[in-house]
């Protein structure tokens, strides 16, 4: 079965830092685009980063440029995002998604991770 799992989400004081990891089984993420997304309580669901098949291509939102990096190991099958200087309304459930590069920035994504719930408090 095709699934994303996330993972190394937590609680971490406003300016901290912390690693998600995406990891794939059933399938090969080679062929893929993979995005971050995040989900506010009472919010919509916002993309956050993407990088393409050949890591050539990034996408962050304008809130986290500078801070965030994605990146991937396809040969671990996983795509991480370091979050840097976390801020007190970035907390949420951070999902990874995999599609096309241009349709995942748009939001649509062929298949989506359970999520980690990531909060930011003192």
């Amino acid at each position: 079965q095709a699934q994303l799992v996330e993972s190394g989400g937590g609680l971490v004081q406003p300016g901290g830092s912390l690693r998600l990891s995406c990891t794939a089984s059933g399938f090969s993420l080679d062929y893929y685009a993979i995005g971050w997304f995040r989900q506010a309580p009472g919010k919509e669901r916002e993309g956050v980063a993407c990088i393409s098949t050949s890591r050539i291509n990034t996408y962050y939102a304008d809130s986290v440029k500078g801070r965030f990096t994605i990146s991937r190991d396809n040969a671990k099958n996983t795509v991480y995002l370091q979050m840097k200087k976390l801020k007190p309304d970035e907390p949420g459930v951070y999902y990874c998604a995999i599609g096309e590069f241009r349709a995942i920035v748009a939001g649509v994504a062929q298949i989506w991770g359970q999520g980690t719930l990531v909060n930011v408090s003192s």
